[in-house]
């Protein structure tokens, strides 16, 4: 077939599906510390997730567009992993359906489809289901590894939970009984860091999170750029208040660690479509992500922030690629 365009030309073999593909092999660490962790409950939630987005994409453009499925090209998989990653395991079935219909339907195909979409799809069925059922959406699993079949299923707070109910009295020097006490209830580093905590299913284990981003970055999915300068801007927010105010609450290493800032760094904030394309922009938009993510831990009612932030910062990708856009080719303009 002869294809005529204009010049420059160049020739790469990336393409849709093999970049798809990649991020469904680094996601899976992931996944393997959920099912884990959790058992029976996280892999029926993975797999309906996986199950329901695949299912909407496929109803959407085959009936209502009547165009070619476009299913094979792994992004509904892809989003159905990260809905399913930013969900407790107890989430019910038909909950999850919801947040597909609002992860693809609304958020992606009713924008255009793959890389025309302005928000990320799997936080947008996230937030969807959080501001709907804030309830189901808040009951974390405590982790069980001998227990696959969930016989007993036990609650408990996440690692952000427990640091939002502590107080300004919550000094390294002077702690109160009932302070000391909340604080016993933190994990260890070593349990954030392998996945042993509670929290929702893809954010648990920073290892396993490290493991899929350093694929990433091998196979040159994505760049160093925007996980490094999310990552750094939260940790350098916290560090200075700590240093400053001996508050255990802003401890830096602990919210490194917890939630979803891993989990939102590596694989949601790198989103080509929803994030700035000049390396610049992309600083801009990770710096931004970090400091509405310290804004919200430490200054609204919510223990974490990541998914808004992201969002926020998402609706501002537009303005952030007119003020820094790629270099032309040929040329040194940027």
């Amino acid at each position: 077939m002869l294809k005529v365009a204009t010049a420059p030309h160049t020739f790469s073999p990336l393409d849709t599906k093999r970049l798809m593909r990649d991020v469904v092999i680094a996601l899976m660490p992931a996944a393997i510390v959920a099912v884990v962790n959790f058992g029976l409950n996280a892999l029926v939630v993975i797999l309906s997730s996986v199950a329901a987005c695949v299912m909407w994409e496929y109803l959407y453009v085959h009936y209502l567009l009547k165009q070619k499925s476009t299913i094979n090209n792994y992004s509904a998989i892809i989003t159905g992993l990260l809905l399913a990653f930013n969900l407790p395991a107890t989430m019910p079935v038909w909950m999850v359906l919801i947040g597909a219909f609002m992860a693809i339907v609304v958020a992606k195909m009713a924008f255009g489809g793959l890389g025309k979409n302005i928000f990320n799809p799997a936080l947008v069925g996230r937030v969807f289901l959080f501001i709907s059922f804030p309830v189901q959406m808040t009951m974390w699993m405590k982790p069980n590894w001998h227990d696959f079949f969930n016989a007993d299923v036990q609650t408990a707070a996440t690692t952000l939970g427990i640091l939002k109910h502590l107080d300004a009295s919550s000094s390294a020097t002077s702690l109160t009984h009932e302070t000391a006490d909340t604080l016993q209830q933190l994990p260890q580093y070593w349990q954030m860091f392998v996945g042993y905590t509670g929290g929702s299913l893809g954010e648990v284990s920073a290892l396993a999170l490290l493991l899929g981003g350093a694929y990433l970055l091998y196979r040159r999915v994505i760049t160093w750029h925007v996980p490094f300068y999310y990552l750094a801007t939260m940790f350098i927010l916290t560090s200075i208040m700590w240093l400053f105010t001996d508050d255990v609450r802003y401890e830096p290493l602990t919210h490194l660690l917890s939630g979803g800032l891993m989990l939102g760094a590596i694989f949601m904030a790198t989103d080509y479509a929803t994030s700035p394309m000049s390396i610049k922009g992309k600083i801009v938009f990770a710096i931004g992500c970090g400091l509405l993510t310290f804004i919200i831990r430490f200054y609204s009612a919510y223990p974490e922030g990541v998914s808004f932030a992201i969002l926020i910062m998402n609706a501002f990708v537009p303005l952030i690629d007119k003020f820094y856009y790629p270099r032309v080719y040929g040329t040194g303009r940027k």
